[in-house]
């Protein structure tokens, strides 16, 4: 463990399950203390619960707060409370978003389904894309942005490509890489890098909701040149890299987690 990290906290927007929760066991394992915003039900909790054994077991500090990370109302209090309870030499070093909610499906009316609607459209692009930005705006305007910090903004293939009944979401995508070089732009006075992150098709709960996963899964891992899926932990490794010192000079990109997915456009024999 880096011991050099324990006087840094990292923010895990969606923790409790697939991107962001491998990011937050990585980021302990590297010494950070571990702050987690998650919405979890009484039904899948425990999976929070057994994370934060393990994140205690590394030996670093947590904090874990159940709320919708995209209400302004929570996001306040939660701010509030860590202006409080973290000490004046404490700092924020890692901000990561990874809230994978949104409405899945077509624009346009079709076979008697009504299309997206303009509060769909909005909430989703606001969840996954502008969430962020108030939670940086909120984390340095109470001083609590550590100097050559690092954001993180998980991406998908979509930002960039049509898939399927994934058009809100596609939207929020491109929003969001818009967000991260405007922020790479805003804060580079203080050393902080802002990339975001695309990783490889994995199959995560968010896969899972999108129509047609079963297809996207069997063409990714065929697409793939290392012929299988991303997992969570091949992107928490890559954030986990992207957080040592020096790497802060790398900024304001795209960073491609995939094993080269993207850049192949035919699809392999099994």
């Amino acid at each position: 463990m880096a011991s050099d990290n324990n006087k840094f906290w990292a923010l895990i927007l969606g923790a409790s399950s697939g991107f962001g929760k491998a990011a937050a066991l990585q980021l302990a394992k590297d010494g950070f203390n571990i702050i987690g915003v998650h919405l979890d039900r009484q039904a899948t909790m425990h999976n929070v619960e057994e994370m934060i054994k393990v994140i205690e077991g590394l030996g670093v500090k947590h904090k874990f707060y159940n709320v919708n990370a995209a209400d302004a109302v929570k996001r306040t209090e939660v701010v509030d409370e860590l202006k409080i309870s973290l000490s004046k030499d404490d700092k924020v070093k890692v901000i990561m978003h990874s809230l994978a909610f949104g409405t899945l499906k077509n624009f346009i009316n079709n076979d008697g389904e009504k299309g997206m609607t303009k509060a769909q459209l909005e909430m989703t692009i606001d969840v996954m894309a502008n969430s962020l930005v108030y939670w940086v705006q909120d984390i340095y305007t109470n001083n609590l942005l550590a100097e050559k910090g690092r954001i993180f903004g998980m991406t998908s293939s979509g930002g960039h490509s049509v898939i399927p009944s994934y058009g809100a979401v596609s939207a929020a995508k491109a929003a969001l890489e818009a967000h991260i070089r405007q922020l790479t732009e805003e804060l580079g006075f203080m050393g902080v890098s802002a990339n975001a992150i695309m990783a490889g098709v994995t199959d995560t709960p968010a896969l899972r909701k999108i129509p047609g996963n079963d297809m996207m899964i069997d063409v990714a891992r065929r697409k793939n040149p290392r012929k299988r899926l991303t997992t969570p932990e091949d992107v928490a490794k890559i954030i986990s890299l992207f957080c040592k010192d020096g790497a802060e000079w790398i900024s304001g990109g795209i960073i491609n987690a995939d094993g080269g997915e993207d850049v192949v456009n035919f699809i392999g024999q099994d």
